[in-house]
């Protein structure tokens, strides 16, 4: 049987939602989406990649107006472009916590008032 929650767990709950809206800074350089290692194959049918797994190419796949975008990331940038995808991710979770604990909060707040 489920308790009804505590003051206590409210109190934590907003110190937890205020501590995050506190450092949730959007990053000016953040990218959404991802970036993997994937192999193509170039097409000559005399490259080694013909009968191996192909050429190794670092792609950022992420979604723009409802649509997947996938872009090929030159060797160099990867480092970079992988930063900037984390701080994106970190971004996204942090938003998210929030929203869940302000959806928890307003649950509490409607028992009480009952």
């Amino acid at each position: 049987m489920k308790t009804e929650p505590r003051g206590e767990d409210a109190s934590r709950l907003r110190q937890k939602k205020f501590s995050l809206v506190r450092v949730l800074k959007l990053p000016e350089d953040a990218l959404p989406g991802s970036l993997a290692l994937c192999h193509r194959r170039c097409g000559r049918p005399t490259c080694h990649c013909a009968k191996e797994k192909g050429h190794p190419i670092w792609m950022l796949t992420y979604m723009l107006d409802g649509k997947k975008r996938v872009e090929r990331i030159p060797d160099e940038w990867v480092e970079e472009v992988q930063r900037r995808v984390d701080a994106g991710r970190q971004f996204r979770d942090a938003v998210t916590e929030v929203f869940n604990a302000n959806a928890q909060l307003l649950v509490l707040l409607r028992r009480q008032t009952m």
